[in-house]
């Protein structure tokens, strides 16, 4: 067998995992530093897979798993969902596989050489449901609107034929109504007739789901609405057949009791799958941002190509108006590109070439030429796509206690309708077949634990949803789940609190000539700082003049002539060593470096004429965002590589009282560690590569979109913009999606433990318990479909 080996750093690192795993009965290893995998023969009688992986994380190395997504076919109630999972789990081979009701997907993590995905489908489909590869969305969205089809026909059917069994229960009034019945209404073989399309055609899927429930040794819901309607319809049955050569008995009908039962359970399970469609609305609008063509040059000629067909490389024309179809690189033009659905900034971004570009954002004016860098699913687009939907599909913690008891409530409901049979029919109403029977369906009815199901799952689906349209993407449920917790957030300064950009602050000089002197020196220098005194001259129309001479001297500044003239740019000690008198600007350079700011003096023939003062500014919504998590109760720390002074200039700004400063990168993981270790949940927020150990240490990382891949990478949670103001919304969010979640699982419990003893003393007819059922489940979902509206 073949598998990815990840944690190798040098040749030393894989001669020890060879060597180690050579030394192992029956293996003969190979392994490969450049391809970062091993080649690995081995005795199936001497030593078992998990033996040989188990050996390689032992090292401290980690095995490369698969990840499969599967879309699985048959699941009606949380109790499948929980029975699926619990089997593919205890398969040799995987290390998880969550499943999830609400989008009737399983993702698994497989380790390769040991198990196969048509292992797991044929595991599945043992279990009685079926299983494939994750289709398109376009096939999904096919065959649910197929499904929905079919619900609606056989609910259609079964409301037509359920009608006059309805009429009837009219006639079982203990009272006169005064309503007209017909004779044949009440004829038991007319009832018949009516009742077993209903019960066998179209709640055959309740008997398919309960004996493949069953004959795993589980039961579902499938398995109480059979119990249930079975008891209803074949009691009936036998009393219509007491009155042949009986015409005088008059029998006790319950078709009407299955009839309408299945039929309410229908309407329900119909507008549960109507509402869990809207909660993939997000992926829909997500989906939609993209371009649908695209205008490429080949072999010299402009041509109009689906999206889908556009290859890395493809020279590309986009036109005013038109939105970018891939990401990539401009190679000609010039223009203002719109990046708000991917970054949140709402002010255009101007682009020249050698800039990149985002796919689905749109070209303001200008017309570019471009190339195509990431195309399909590798595109910024999709990976955000990729992140939703694997956010939907994956599991918050809340939820394992959801699975566990709806696993084992079925049985135990069975348990309590049977002892509430004999209780009826021994000790309250001896004798009464016929009532003993009507009180145990309805408890049966009314305790299916579809609701508490989807409690969970369609909570986490809306919350992702919500957050995703508000450029807030979650990886994982656990993540949506734990940010509510959190009470100390870490900011990294550069690049997060501060823009990541130097800017000119303050500029004072005798004349404007001095600013020309100043531009034409520091353009020839390639410091951050000299940057931003270039484009601030740039701004000011300064002239720039011809350079005779240049020199930078590190740690201090910039020596240069000029049209004949010595300039001096730079610190105390620049000014110093070439005997400038700068006594007069002491008071400014404390009063500038006090608020955090680089100030550089300026001198034209030893003689000082002017200052200028650089900062990495503060970006604008960033006191505002540290002020509202401290008014959530949250601690805010900033953490710096700067000096204290610095850092302490820049906290003061925007209102934070504990400072880190002076860390260096490999520090910063340290400091996370210490305040978790101090009780607290800490949230790390960064930008850039050193943030990465940070954010991964951190129990909620939360990298900023505008950095580098490696801290996305790392992180639990991505902000699609720069704003920190997006922080507090993630975590308002949270919050309101676990309330959501908590209310959820409130009326699910409580409505199966007040509906149990209400059926089992009689006191709700079994049709009853059906509607109610069925409303429970929808108003579950409804409940969580709330938080579309939820303002954060």
């Amino acid at each position: 067998m073949k598998f990815g080996i990840t944690g190798m750093t040098c040749a030393s690192c894989s001669t020890r995992i060879e060597k180690v795993l050579n030394k192992m009965d029956g293996v003969d290893a190979n392994v490969n530093l450049a391809m970062e995998s091993a080649t690995v023969k081995y005795n199936a009688e001497a030593v078992k897979p998990e033996e040989v992986f188990s050996k390689i994380n032992k090292l401290g190395y980690g095995v490369v798993t698969d990840k499969v997504e599967l879309d699985i076919y048959g699941m009606t109630c949380a109790a499948c969902s929980t029975r699926i999972e619990k089997v593919v789990s205890k398969m040799s081979g995987i290390e998880s596989a969550p499943v999830n009701l609400t989008t009737e997907s399983a993702s698994l993590t497989l380790q390769p050489g040991i198990v196969t995905v048509d292992d797991v489908i044929a595991k599945i489909q043992k279990l009685g449901y079926d299983a494939k590869l994750k289709e398109t969305r376009e096939e999904k969205a096919s065959h649910k609107e197929e499904e929905i089809k079919e619900r609606k026909t056989k609910l259609f059917i079964s409301i037509l034929l359920s009608l006059p069994l309805l009429y009837s229960m009219v006639g079982h009034a203990p009272w006169d109504l005064g309503i007209p019945m017909p004779a044949f209404i009440m004829n038991p073989w007319f009832q018949l007739i009516l009742a077993t399309p209903v019960q066998f055609y179209i709640g055959g899927q309740f008997y398919v789901g309960a004996y493949k429930s069953l004959k795993n040794k589980s039961a579902n819901m499938d398995v109480l609405v059979a119990l249930g309607t079975s008891a209803a319809y074949f009691y009936s049955v036998v009393e219509a057949f007491k009155t042949i050569g009986n015409p005088q008995y008059m029998p006790h009908l319950y078709f009407e009791t299955s009839a309408v039962l299945i039929t309410l359970i229908l309407v329900g399970k119909l507008f549960e799958a109507l509402a869990k469609g809207r909660t993939t609305e997000a992926i829909s609008k997500l989906l939609n941002l993209q371009a649908k063509e695209a205008t490429v040059i080949r072999d010299g000629q402009l041509m109009k190509i689906a999206i889908e067909e556009v290859v890395v490389n493809d020279v590309i024309v986009v036109k005013p108006g038109e939105k970018i179809p891939v990401d990539g690189e401009v190679i000609s033009g010039r223009s203002t590109i719109d990046e708000s659905m991917i970054t949140g900034e709402s002010i255009p971004v101007d682009k020249l070439v050698g800039d990149n570009v985002i796919g689905s954002t749109i070209n303001k004016n200008g017309t570019l030429e471009m190339k195509a860098t990431k195309v399909g699913k590798d595109t910024a687009l999709a990976g955000i796509i990729r992140v939703v939907e694997e956010a939907q599909g994956s599991k918050a913690p809340i939820q394992r206690m959801a699975d566990i008891i709806s696993g084992v409530f079925v049985p135990i409901v069975v348990g309590i309708a049977a002892v509430t049979f004999l209780i009826w029919y021994m000790f309250v109403a001896p004798g009464d077949l016929p009532q003993a029977i009507e009180v145990a369906i309805a408890v049966l009815v009314i305790a299916c634990p579809c609701a508490l199901g989807l409690a969970t799952p369609t909570s986490i689906m809306v919350g992702t949803g919500k957050g995703a349209e508000n450029g807030i993407l979650f990886k994982g449920g656990e993540h949506l789940e734990i940010a509510h917790k959190i009470d100390a957030i870490v900011l990294d300064k550069t690049g997060t609190i501060t823009k990541g950009k130097p800017v000119v602050t303050d500029y004072e000089a005798e004349d404007d000539d001095v600013l020309s002197y100043l531009y034409t020196a520091e353009k020839s220098s390639e410091h951050p700082l000299a940057e931003a005194i270039v484009e601030y001259a740039k701004e000011k129309r300064a002239e720039e003049y011809a350079v005779e001479h240049f020199e930078a001297i590190p740690g201090h500044g910039i020596e240069a002539r000029i049209k004949g003239n010595h300039v001096l740019a730079g610190t105390r000690k620049l000014m110093t060593k070439y005997e400038v008198d700068f006594h007069s600007f002491e008071s400014k350079l404390e009063t500038f470096e006090k608020e955090g700011k680089t100030a550089m003096m300026i001198a034209i023939d030893k003689r000082l004429v002017g200052i200028i003062a650089v900062a990495d500014t503060v970006k604008e919504t960033a006191k505002e965002a540290i002020h509202e998590l401290q008014s959530q109760g949250i601690e805010v720390y900033m953490m710096t590589g700067d000096n204290e002074r610095t850092a302490q200039a820049i906290a003061q700004q925007v209102g934070i009282q504990h400072v880190f400063a002076e860390v260096l990168p490999e520090q910063k993981a340290s400091h996370v560690k210490e305040l978790q270790n101090n009780g607290k949940k800490v949230a790390m927020v960064g930008d850039g590569i050193n943030d990465a150990p940070a954010l991964a240490t951190a129990d909620v990382g939360i990298a900023i979109g505008t950095g580098t891949d490696v801290a996305i990478e790392a992180a639990d949670i991505t902000l699609m913009g720069g704003e920190l103001t997006l922080i507090p919304k993630a975590i308002d969010l949270s919050r309101k999606t676990m309330r959501n979640i908590r209310q959820n699982l409130f009326w699910a419990l409580a409505y199966n433990s007040a509906g149990i003893p209400i059926a089992a003393v009689g006191l709700l007819a079994p049709w009853v318990a059906g509607a109610a059922m069925a409303f429970s489940s929808v108003s579950v979902v409804t409940n969580s479909l709330r938080l579309k509206r939820a303002k954060i």
